[in-house]
């Protein structure tokens, strides 16, 4: 058995408590995809990130989750950068990162790491709104009125579902089994369901994320999904604002909240580009036996 050193960080921490853990393995340039994968169900999270040399960026990451690699990961990704922050290993506030789907912007501002995220792109899927609302117990009345639901894309794809209020949100009861099929289908990293209604006025949003389809039934933190939502409030929803503050993770079981600060650069009434990003803090250190 060989043994491995794993970082694990929250992300997107709100006043220093809550946020989405992730692990983390530095030096990764000798692990196969294969030992990735065991070590991060191992490690027992929804994602770890592992981070090797690159030689188009200044950092290479993989992300798996237990079951399969992804092509981004938000929580992780601004976990990542915040550990190396915190040990002097980024010299700079503009950093990057090569993924299996190419390259990322990162910034870093003080405390807080932000990364990049395409353009998004936006789908009707009004066709499969019955079978949408069937897997998480919903009905039609349970949604904002003149708000459809939507598939986004900023570099993974979401399925966007605005509910009313926060009492319709927390009921929201997911039927894993035809998630995981509606997902593979129409190749979704999961669902991301938000209210506006809630009592914090320094938040834009409260939301949920089920992905079982990557084996994460529920998340504390997405920024990647987050992204789609921002994207989503000001192009779908006319909210016309350059900076969104959403949370996460308040109606899991136990609660971990997150806040997630999302920044759209606008051109001519169009969303060019997405930064998504939070703080992340350093939880423990593990031994990971593979």
């Amino acid at each position: 058995m060989k043994k491995i050193k794993v970082q694990i960080v929250n992300a997107f921490v709100d006043y220093n408590s809550g946020g989405n853990p992730a692990g983390i393995v530095l030096n990764a340039d000798n692990l196969s995809n294969i030992e990735k994968l065991e070590i991060t169900s191992k490690v027992g999270l929804s994602e770890t990130a592992f981070v090797s040399k690159s030689t188009v960026a200044d950092f290479k990451l993989d992300f798996f989750t237990p079951i399969r690699q992804i092509a981004h990961c938000g929580h992780a990704t601004i976990a990542t950068f915040s550990y190396l922050k915190q040990l002097n290993l980024l010299k700079t506030k503009i950093s990057s990162k090569e993924t299996i789907d190419g390259l990322r912007r990162i910034q870093i501002e003080g405390e807080f790491a932000f990364m990049e995220q395409l353009s998004p792109k936006f789908v009707n899927v009004s066709h499969k709104q019955d079978l949408i609302l069937e897997s998480i117990g919903l009905k039609v009345t349970d949604l904002l009125p003149n708000a459809p639901i939507q598939l986004v894309n900023t570099g993974n794809s979401f399925i966007i579902i605005p509910v009313k209020n926060t009492e319709i949100l927390k009921k929201a009861t997911p039927n894993y089994d035809l998630i995981t099929e509606i997902s593979t289908e129409l190749d979704l990293i999961g669902y991301y369901i938000f209210t506006q209604d809630l009592n914090d006025p320094e938040r834009d949003a409260t939301t949920r994320m089920f992905a079982p389809r990557y084996g994460i039934l529920e998340e504390a933190g997405t920024g990647m999904a987050a992204g789609t939502l921002a994207g989503y409030l000001y192009n779908t929803l006319k909210i016309k604002k350059n900076r969104f503050f959403i949370q996460q993770g308040k109606f899991m079981q136990p609660p971990s909240t997150s806040l997630i600060i999302v920044d759209l650069t606008i051109e001519k009434e169009k969303i060019k580009s997405i930064m998504a990003g939070g703080k992340g803090m350093l939880i423990e250190a593990k031994e990971i036996e593979y």
